[in-house]
């Protein structure tokens, strides 16, 4: 019985599927060359062309030396080329290469069929209603991260905040 209540709660089922999620999209991206961490910061430098790796690193959510690493290996690989950003000579803009381009649909293609393996077994009502619902968390959890501080240096009592059961 407890497992089967762990199993359940939110917070591990959203990692354990997540996981899964992952693991099947890794070992279909192999046959293309281009690993998800590549894919998704590829895609992203898609959708806006010219950034430079600081505001890319805020969007991925990774540190710049991180990122930085990771423009590296994408430009030995002939992904990636960075160009001197002429407002700031400190600063590199990113773009895309044609081999990026060509890549970039046959992964967009990929993610749509695992995603559509996902979901097999739901209804067209289902799909959308799971993904309305997933949504709502996502903009709860938006509002609730911009009301709640990051540390208790701003609460009066740190002993007053409740502890939150999040698994």
């Amino acid at each position: 019985m407890l497992s089967k209540q762990f199993d359940q709660r939110l917070g591990f089922l959203l990692h354990d599927v997540s996981r899964l999620l992952r693991k099947r999209f890794d070992s279909r991206a192999r046959a293309v060359g281009v690993t998800r961490a590549q894919y998704r910061l590829l895609a992203h430098l898609g959708r806006q062309e010219g950034i430079n790796q600081s505001a890319l690193a805020d969007i991925l959510e990774i540190e710049g030396m991180s990122l930085g690493q990771h423009i590296d290996r994408l430009e030995k690989g002939g992904w990636v080329v960075r160009r001197k950003d002429p407002a700031d000579r400190r600063a590199w803009k990113l773009f895309l290469t044609d081999k990026a381009h060509l890549i970039l649909d046959d992964m967009r293609a990929l993610s749509a069929q695992v995603w559509e393996e996902t979901q097999a077994g739901l209804s067209d009502a289902d799909r959308e209603r799971f993904i309305k619902t997933l949504l709502m968390i996502k903009d709860n959890l938006s509002q609730l991260d911009t009301a709640v501080p990051d540390t208790f240096d701003d609460v009066e009592d740190p002993s007053a905040v409740r502890k939150i059961n999040v698994g």
